[in-house]
């Protein structure tokens, strides 16, 4: 079988093209084109973002401006927990927020290290928190009484006894992590397991998008960074709500003024006792037992000295008696204040 075109056979091929090639001229003119021409690429106007295949944003600005604002609440209470727990000032804060894969996650942690793995019932998977060695050992030498002045930092796993005061770490941080995730979804963290060497771990697949929360912690002279690593998957459900959280407490703060005033009014019609406290005495208990009616009990308060006016049982105004319409009355003056010896 011959596979060469003879040229009538080509010639009629070319002008199959050409009487096509009209229509679809003037359809591509009045539609515009999907692709960008070689002109348009190199048009300074038209503004062109690469986009990466393997690392695509699965979240958006707004969900992560939300997780740092979480995470800032975390670092401070948790800073203040460990200031607490170790008897120094120790400093917490968030440097970075990102995306990544978890892949390039595990290539950038230390080997070894102190990497932690958390359930975050009800949610389905974990997080990872790693702690850099060069706070950890400084943070467990201190707990052992030591000053961590001149500490040198093992390159070694650590021991049992060093992984048994580092869960005195994490449970604080699983403790302030459940506090400030609250306002989003109550999450019950627990430590499920340490391992030393990140590369043994893979709670996801190297190319599943995480978004990794880094810290720095100072304690004295001493620093060092923690990770705490989400993967998106697991918090996909209610990754919704975080964009949300900010609107939420803002009607939020509008719902409390309505309900607050909803309150106001309805205790405005409260009744309460109040009652006017002419003089104050002490007497014996034999005089007690044997008051009977018409006997006079005398007072050191003259009649003209100001009176006190109770609410419920409480002091709260002074004032002056007197008399409207033949029945007695009290003139109220003044709160009480704290300098008022009544």
């Amino acid at each position: 079988m011959n596979d060469v075109l003879g040229q009538s056979e080509i010639d009629a091929l070319l002008g199959a093209v050409t009487d096509d090639a009209a229509p679809l001229d003037q359809a591509d003119a009045q539609s515009p084109p999907d692709l960008l021409s070689a002109e348009q690429f190199r048009d300074p106007t038209i503004e062109i973002r690469p986009y990466d295949f393997k690392r695509p944003e699965r979240v958006s600005k707004d969900q992560i401006r939300a997780l740092q604002a979480l995470h800032d609440t975390f670092a401070r209470n948790f800073g203040a927990s460990m200031s607490g727990f170790l008897r120094t000032i120790v400093e917490v804060n968030t440097s970075s927020i990102e995306q990544l894969t978890y892949g390039e996650f595990i290539q950038g942690l230390p080997n070894p290290t102190c990497f932690n793995l958390l359930d975050c019932e009800p949610l389905e998977g974990q997080m990872c928190l790693e702690l850099s060695p060069l706070i950890v050992y400084p943070i467990i030498d201190r707990l052992l009484g030591g000053s961590s002045a001149d500490l040198f930092i093992p390159p070694r796993p650590l021991t049992k006894i060093e992984s048994r005061l580092v869960t005195k770490i994490t449970d604080r941080a699983q403790a302030n992590l459940t506090e400030a995730w609250a306002g989003v979804m109550p999450i019950n963290f627990q430590l499920a397991e340490t391992e030393s060497s990140p590369q043994l771990v893979q709670i996801v697949p190297p190319n599943e998008v995480v978004v990794v929360v880094g810290f720095e912690m100072k304690m004295g002279d001493r620093a060092g960074t923690m990770s705490l690593c989400i993967p998106f998957n697991l918090i996909e459900p209610i990754i919704d709500d975080l964009a949300n959280q900010g609107w939420d407490a803002y009607n939020r703060g509008k719902r409390d003024q309505r309900i607050q005033s909803r309150i106001v009014e309805k205790l405005g019609k409260a009744p309460l006792n109040a009652a006017a406290v002419l003089a104050e005495t002490a007497i014996t208990v034999d005089d007690l037992l044997n008051l009977e009616p018409g006997d006079l009990i005398m007072t050191d308060k003259p009649d003209a000295s100001p009176l006190v006016f109770t609410i419920e049982g409480k002091r709260k105004f002074i004032g002056h008696l007197g008399q409207i319409k033949g029945k007695r009355a009290m003139q109220v003056q003044r709160p009480i204040t704290e300098h008022d010896r009544v």
